[in-house]
């Protein structure tokens, strides 16, 4: 992320309200722990902002069952696969785009569209 145009705390709100923390290495109907919620800190503040982060919203009971979102050190980053990029934008017409992502891009929109240019 660009920290000139979202902050780290910002960008937590964002991946924790456009997103269900609390289902255990699950997106829709696919499960595998590449599906895993998981938050990959590239310093130490990051760590400490995100594991506090994770326990405010437990304290807070915002959701029925605990977060299950991991705090992992970054390591190496995996490029997708040609057909896994894009993909909202090349198949809009597939189920999974039209019913996990495209609700998923409206509630941004809805709760952070002053986030838009």
């Amino acid at each position: 992320f660009d920290p000139n145009q979202i902050n780290f705390g910002q960008l937590l709100e964002v991946f924790f309200k456009t997103h269900d923390p609390t289902t255990l290495n699950r997106q829709g109907g696919d499960l595998g722990t590449q599906y895993r919620s998981v938050i990959f800190y590239h310093s130490e503040q990051q760590k400490l902002l995100s594991e506090k982060s994770i326990a405010e919203l437990n304290k807070e009971g915002i959701w029925e069952n605990p977060i299950v979102t991991v705090v992992e050190p970054f390591d190496v980053y995996y490029p997708a696969e040609n057909y896994h990029r894009d993909y909202y934008k090349n198949n809009p017409n597939q189920q999974y785009c039209s019913l996990v992502i495209h609700p998923k891009i409206e509630k941004f929109k809805k709760v952070f569209g002053a986030l838009l240019k």
